[in-house]
């Protein structure tokens, strides 16, 4: 049997000049963020404890707990509001078409009846605020004339709703049923996020012109604004409330987060700006905050959650980043144990280690975008979506020196010899190149459409799968190849070829969802009947024992075959990622890692009968 061990999270999608939402659960310290069409429940005191809500048909834009923190309720770009529970099989209650456009915030009312959403929308229907059970509208939203940002709900009674956005208004509403009551043009930009203290007495509201407002809960009329001498440089894009009221935590695109003093009457005193080292790039920017109890979130562009302590803002945060986009290759270091290396297209390498998680970002002097990568003993060899191959050494945390080698077309897969690593085997359109080192030894043309190779560990042999569904068995001598035997079984497209690590066997696997074990010494059929897949055959992996061979599939399904059963006996993860596996590698012989289009890693438990 499998059983998922840990997954290493993805981080919230961002978008530059726009601010995100993360929210938080009223009494733990779990919070929720949204990545593509993935929402992200992650507990702040373990980062390996994280769980996935994966039922949107669109991009998430926004999640919140209820106040009683049973629900959750979530949004999209479609305008779409889902609410579902917030535990064990996260079982839907209701869905609710909102808005026409996309939703960029939404409020539970603190008794749990009523939410408010707020985006965009054709005609006059930007904020709608419903019951939650029945959808019916309690109150009329006019006032807006583009896109709103924020909307917050008044903690306390008399329930009151404030709205901002593109229009540079900040505007209030009475009620229920709520009806438009005042309206503030005190901002000279996009008005981002607005936000009601604990208590209910004052609201705040942070824009893009680098301003804070201070506004009366009750009444909405404007009471101060956070000093302007050590304010912020940039757009503020996000603020969030400490849970007494009496401070506020902003984040803005200078790079720093600030926590302010709140008087009672409505200025804000700077009380210490919370600066974290970063590459020191756009990525630095910081785009979403949240106060957690005793936690002081922050998000920046780059998508890193840095975790600050309330108790100590002297002491550095602990980060946490991930991938934020389709995790397409993964490697398992074999002279560190429990180390695991995932990059996704974006040129992001990251190092994981099991059961800690997030241990660093590799920095690469040339940040390329990666399609393919291989990792050796010290060195990772990437290929991207330009002509070139990257070899870069590994040291500990860091990439060393860089060598890139131009093999004339855009590499399609690569295959390192690992007996003599300074081999490697690139696949192009026409054929293959073979590299020793950083030199190109010889491109060969093949005279058919190559989709996928292997090169045996020594470097002896190579097999190169063709569009045609067949296997070419070559034999390497110096810089030649020579045709030993055609392989015919596939039906389609060969996506993926693996030698095993005993070199007894090979696997390959292809676009019509049929997977093949092969004998190597007498070349024929070792397990057939590996048609478990729907869809095609995205990567292939073998356990360190040879004993069995997983496969990955779009079609969101990891399937793992014992060698010495039938094909029938197999053990399949279903749903592994949402949006199909693009990546997978055994770690050691009982655990398989896996990766997708969720831009999450996994490792899972196998356990066979």
């Amino acid at each position: 049997m499998t059983e998922l061990a840990e997954t290493y999270a993805c981080v919230p999608s961002t978008e530059r000049g726009r601010g995100i939402l993360i929210s938080g659960h009223p009494k733990t310290n779990k919070i929720l963020y949204t990545n593509n069409r993935s929402i992200l429940i992650l507990n702040l005191d373990n980062p390996l404890d994280v769980s996935v809500y994966g039922e949107h048909g669109y991009q998430a834009t926004v999640a919140r707990y209820s106040p009683n923190g049973e629900w959750i309720a979530s949004a999209d770009v479609s305008g779409t509001v889902r609410i579902w529970g917030a535990y064990n099989d996260h079982v839907l209650k209701k869905e609710f078409k909102v808005l026409t456009g996309r939703i960029d915030d939404l409020q539970w009312s603190p008794d749990g009846l009523r939410i408010v959403a707020s985006g965009d929308g054709k005609g006059k229907s930007l904020v709608r605020a419903f019951m939650w059970d029945s959808g019916t509208n309690v109150g009329e939203f006019d006032g807006h004339s583009r896109r709103v940002l924020s909307c917050a709900f008044k903690p306390t009674r008399p329930f009151r709703i404030v709205t901002c956005g593109e229009d540079f208004l900040v505007n209030f509403y009475e009620g229920p049923p709520f009806k438009f009551k005042s309206s503030h043009r005190d901002h000279s930009n996009f008005v981002n996020c607005v936000r009601f203290s604990p208590d209910g007495s004052k609201f705040i509201s942070v824009s893009s012109d680098k301003k804070g407002m201070l506004f009366d809960g009750k009444t909405g009329e404007k009471i101060g604004q956070i000093s302007s001498e050590d304010g912020h440089k940039g757009s503020i894009y996000a603020v969030s409330w400490s849970p007494d009221g009496k401070q506020v935590l902003t984040v803005s695109a200078d790079k720093s987060a600030k926590v302010w003093e709140i008087c009672d009457d409505g200025s804000g005193k700077l009380t210490k700006t919370l600066t974290s080292s970063g590459s020191g790039g756009v990525d630095d920017m910081l785009v979403g905050c949240l106060w957690q109890n005793g936690h002081l979130v922050t998000v920046s562009l780059g998508g890193t959650i840095s975790i600050f302590s309330a108790s100590d803002l002297d002491k550095s945060p602990l980060k946490i980043a991930g991938h934020m986009k389709n995790v397409t290759s993964l490697s398992v270091l074999k002279n560190v144990p429990k180390t695991i290396l995932s990059s996704s297209y974006d040129g992001l390498i990251i190092k994981w280690i099991q059961g800690i998680g997030y241990s660093s970002k590799l920095q690469r002097k040339e940040n390329t975008q990666i399609k393919c990568l291989a990792a050796a003993e010290e060195e990772i060899v990437t290929s991207g979506f330009d002509n070139k191959i990257w070899r870069v050494r590994l040291l500990d945390d860091q990439c060393g020196d860089a060598d890139s080698i131009d093999v004339g077309n855009q590499p399609k897969d690569i295959s390192l010899a690992l007996l003599c690593p300074e081999l490697a085997l690139v696949t192009i359109e026409s054929g293959v190149v073979m590299l020793r080192g950083t030199k190109v030894v010889s491109t060969i043309n093949l005279g058919f459409a190559v989709t996928a190779s292997a090169i045996a560990p020594d470097g002896s042999e190579a097999i190169i799968g063709g569009l045609d569904g067949k296997l070419h068995i070559y034999s390497v001598t110096g810089d030649t190849l020579t045709e030993e035997a055609v392989l015919e079984k596939h039906r389609g497209a060969i996506s993926v070829i693996r030698y095993s690590p005993d070199d007894s066997m090979f696997a390959s696997g292809d676009f019509n969802r049929e997977a093949v074990v092969w004998d190597r010494g007498s070349r024929e059929v070792k397990l057939k009947n590996m048609l478990y897949h729907t869809a095609r055959i995205n990567c292939l992996a073998w356990s360190p024992d040879s004993s069995m061979v997983a496969t990955g599939s779009l079609d969101t399904c990891v399937i793992i075959y014992e060698i010495d059963k039938p094909a029938s006996s197999r053990m399949t993860i279903k749903g592994a990622h949402l949006g199909g596996v693009y990546g997978l590698a055994f770690a050691d012989d009982h655990s398989v890692v896996s990766s997708g289009e969720d831009a999450c890693v996994r490792v899972w438990r196998v356990n066979p009968q």
